[in-house]
C-alpha cells in the first residue's frame, strides 16, 4: 500500500507542515485511494455544520491522490460535487476515490465521502484531471 506523498508539505488538504491544513493521510491500494477526516470547530460553515468547501477540498484531494500516489502529476480541470447530507463537527467521513476512465491526458475520477458511523453518503463528486510531465 502506498502512503501519502511528502512532495507537497504545505498542501491544504494533506500537507503535514501546513499549520491550518486538514492533514488528511491518504493511502492507495492500486485501485482506490482512501482516507478518513474528522471536521472540527475551525471547519464550520453554519453553526455546527462543516463548511462545504472543506468537504470539497477533501474530495478533490482524494481523487487527486489516486493519480499522485501512482507517481503521476496532474491538475484538477473540473470537479462537480453533490452534497447529500450535512456533516457535523466531530463526525468522521471515509473518503474514497477511483479512476473511471482515461483518454490521452484526461483522467475522469469519482469520489465519495461517507459518514463513518453509518456509511451514509455525505457527498460525491466527478472530477477531471489533466496529466502533465
Amino acid at each position: 500500500m502506498t502512503e501519502r506523498v511528502d512532495a507537497a508539505p504545505m498542501c491544504f488538504a494533506c500537507g503535514k507542515d501546513n499549520p491550518v491544513g486538514l492533514k488528511i493521510n491518504f493511502s492507495f491500494d492500486g485501485k482506490y485511494c482512501t482516507a478518513e477526516f474528522t471536521g472540527g470547530e475551525n471547519h464550520v460553515g453554519w453553526q455546527d455544520t462543516i463548511h462545504g468547501g472543506i468537504v470539497y477540498s477533501a474530495l478533490d484531494d482524494v481523487t487527486a491522490n489516486v493519480i499522485y500516489l501512482q507517481g503521476r502529476k496532474a491538475h484538477t480541470a473540473k470537479c462537480e460535487i453533490r452534497y447529500r447530507q450535512p456533516l457535523y463537527v466531530g463526525e468522521t467521513i471515509k473518503l474514497i476515490g477511483w479512476i473511471e476512465k482515461e483518454k490521452g491526458r484526461l483522467i475522469i475520477l469519482k469520489g465519495e465521502a461517507r459518514r463513518k458511523a453509518d456509511d451514509v453518503l455525505v457527498a460525491d463528486c466527478e472530477a477531471s484531471f489533466m496529466v502533465f510531465n
